[in-house]
């Protein structure tokens, strides 16, 4: 059946008569008999008892009007979701972090997003940043928390800010009794634990550049996660860099976290996402993280 016959029907079963029908619709009354005419001839029935004073349904009528009322219902309901698609109320959005960048921008990015778009399916998981930038590259997210710098120029990586890596030593080390910043050369010769290079590559390779310019880090023990990590410097195995935000976000106990002479060592945090995807959930936390 034809949705506008479908409503002026509605209406007119509702009002149960033309003039007032008519005048709902902002229609001439002709316009509405006309319509409700054609629906008759298109169904093959009566639908109204025409009267004096109005007029009265059909038992046919009765069954239209209450099917029309459910079919105007779920159209409208479906416009509605339609232009919220558009909109970007609704839809999806895959988004990964990155296993060292919990808490802090990221989680704020997050809480912002879902309170603005309270509508859209938020997908989350956690990975390495090597890890999300394989996924990505996939189609498989929409965007990902990053430890820039990136080998994958087809990706684009938002700046969302930098902080400071610190040194987490054992609690009984001699380096947890200074108070002074510590120089790199007397980190030069120390037993290194730190996470497998494939994890972050650039990430890796900055830390190293950053902490250890000369000759690289005497690497001892590789952990799978910051926490391991963390726990390992605690048993006394060796000492361990870490950004700041993730090492008082674990709270280790039996380590000290020391800072590093200048230039202060730092590590970013971006969101990576293929430019060439145009979903309107995906501008949106775009948007977000370009107005932090």
């Amino acid at each position: 059946m034809d949705l506008r016959q479908m409503r002026y029907f509605t209406v007119l079963a509702e009002e149960l008569n033309f003039t007032r029908a008519a005048r709902r619709l902002h229609i001439a009354q002709p316009a509405l008999s006309q319509q409700v005419k054609a629906l008759e001839r298109r169904l093959g029935a009566r639908l109204i008892e025409r009267g004096s004073t109005g007029c009265t349904l059909t038992a046919v009528g009765e069954v239209v009007a209450q099917e029309a009322r459910g079919v105007l219902a779920r159209a409208t309901a479906a416009e509605e979701r339609i232009a919220a698609a558009v909109a970007g109320r609704h839809g999806r959005l895959n988004l990964a972090y990155t296993r060292s960048a919990r808490g802090g921008p990221a989680d704020a990015l997050v809480s912002a997003f879902r309170e603005r778009h309270p509508e859209v399916e938020l997908r989350l998981q956690t990975g390495w940043t090597a890890h999300n930038v394989t996924l990505l590259l996939a189609g498989q997210l929409d965007a990902a928390f990053v430890r820039p710098p990136l080998d994958a120029p087809e990706l684009t990586c938002l700046p969302l800010g930098e902080e400071e890596l610190l040194l987490a030593v054992p609690a009984d080390h001699p380096l947890a009794a200074t108070r002074s910043r510590i120089s790199r050369r007397r980190i030069a010769t120390e037993p290194v634990i730190l996470w497998p290079r494939e994890n972050g590559p650039g990430m890796h390779d900055l830390i190293i550049r950053q902490l250890w310019p000369d000759h690289g880090p005497r690497i001892v023990r590789e952990e799978p996660d910051d926490e391991q990590l963390l726990l390992a410097v605690a048993a006394g195995h060796g000492v361990a860099p870490i950004p700041e935000g993730r090492a008082h976000a674990l709270r280790v106990p039996g380590i000290r976290l020391r800072r590093l002479t200048a230039p202060t060592p730092t590590v970013g945090l971006g969101l990576a996402y293929d430019p060439r995807v145009d979903a309107r959930a995906l501008q949106f936390l775009l948007s977000l993280a370009r107005d932090r």
